[in-house]
């Protein structure tokens, strides 16, 4: 399989994915779903990883960080996928690989961008049918959004409120319901393959900065118009993304 791509730009916002290996159900029961979510916060702590929304399903994760400029993603990537893998494999007694060979890596424009792309996010186990509203499932940001808990709170709620422009936790609570509900009314069930599958998405201006500035390494990327969303796209030999949401 291709290498996915995971350059990161300080500032940029980046929707990340990662597949459990040949996308077995290796994430299947919620201890090792919360084993993951635990080493999630303790990336926060340790290297000041910025998570602005993240859920954990059945086979691969989505992760919305904050890149600072300080390489904690990548280290935060690197610690939450070896101990999650450790974890596994010794309490099953198994060997081999746990994830894909490399997560994905999509920038995201920070207007209304981000907020599909949260949105997106939380639908994901909706989408799957597993449940009927985000709120239901367990190892997500919504979830933790709407019901901060008193320990191990990943999400960084100062760096959402200043994205979004707002003042008050509660605001953002309730335009994430509105966003839900609204997504749900109207059509839950499409997966959308820019979130998962491009280098950004965004405004022109905002794709062309991006290109802009990762020179060379952006050569064979061009920019198109898929489905309501302007996108910079990576040949199909750069990325093969799954059938799944």
């Amino acid at each position: 399989m291709p290498r996915a791509n995971r350059y990161f730009l300080p500032g940029h916002v980046w929707h990340i994915t990662h597949r459990c290996h040949q996308s077995q159900f290796l994430l299947k029961f919620a201890r090792d779903r919360r084993c993951w979510r635990f080493w999630l916060f303790q990336a926060r702590k340790r290297y000041g990883l910025c998570v602005l929304n993240y859920i954990v399903t059945c086979n691969h994760i989505h992760l919305l960080v904050q890149d600072r400029g300080e390489r904690e993603i990548a280290r935060s990537m690197q610690l939450i996928q070896s101990r999650t893998a450790q974890k596994y494999n010794r309490r099953k007694l198994r060997k081999g690989a746990f994830w894909e060979d490399r997560y994905h890596a999509t920038a995201v424009d920070t207007d209304q961008h981000l907020a599909r792309c949260v949105t997106y996010i939380d639908l994901n186990m909706v989408r799957a049918g597993a449940v009927k509203h985000p709120s239901e499932w367990e190892c997500s940001g919504y979830r933790e959004i709407q019901k901060p808990p008193l320990r191990y709170n990943t999400v960084d709620q100062a760096a959402l409120l200043r994205l979004f422009g707002l003042t008050r936790w509660a605001q953002l609570q309730q335009v994430c319901r509105e966003w839900v509900r609204e997504a749900i009314r109207e059509d839950s069930s499409r997966r959308d393959s820019v979130w998962s599958a491009s280098l950004a998405v965004g405004r022109k201006e905002f794709l062309k900065d991006v290109k802009k500035t990762l020179g060379t390494r952006a050569r064979c990327r061009n920019l198109e118009y898929d489905g309501g969303f302007h996108v910079l796209r990576e040949p199909s030999t750069c990325y093969r993304s799954h059938s799944d949401s």
